[in-house]
């Protein structure tokens, strides 16, 4: 294995930033969403609204976690970092390699969370569909 500097957790930083703005902004829009669709199924309750409803709750609760993973892999990253400052370069790697399982489980979480989004358009469509 090549010894770990500094400048290798680092690399991820921008990469993790980036993500971590995209689960921020799917996050915000779900807020926006979550308030249309309680005017919505106040004022005409529907399965289709209901069913959004559920789908949604889903999808926030996968938006959390991944957010959560996204965060705990870049603290782990400054973790790492200090201990390659310090001279501690064997527990740095290990700290290393659990930051980028982190980031390997976000990711995945985000897949299913798109797989599910990509439900809620079809409910959508086939409501369009029935009328």
């Amino acid at each position: 294995m090549e010894e770990l500097t500094l400048t290798t957790p680092a690399l991820l930083f921008s990469a993790v930033s980036l993500i971590l703005l995209a689960y921020t902004n799917r996050f915000l829009s779900y807020a926006q969403l979550v308030r249309t669709l309680k005017e919505q199924h106040e004022q005409h309750p529907s399965q289709v609204t209901r069913a959004q409803i559920d789908n949604l709750r889903r999808r926030l609760h996968l938006t959390r976690t991944m957010q959560a993973l996204g965060v705990s892999s870049l603290f782990l990253c400054v973790v790492s970092m200090f201990l390659i400052y310090v001279g501690w370069a064997v527990p740095a790697a290990y700290v290393f390699g659990v930051a980028l399982v982190l980031l390997i489980a976000s990711l995945g979480v985000s897949i299913r969370e798109i797989q599910i989004s990509v439900r809620a358009l079809e409910i959508h469509l086939r409501d369009m569909e029935g009328e």
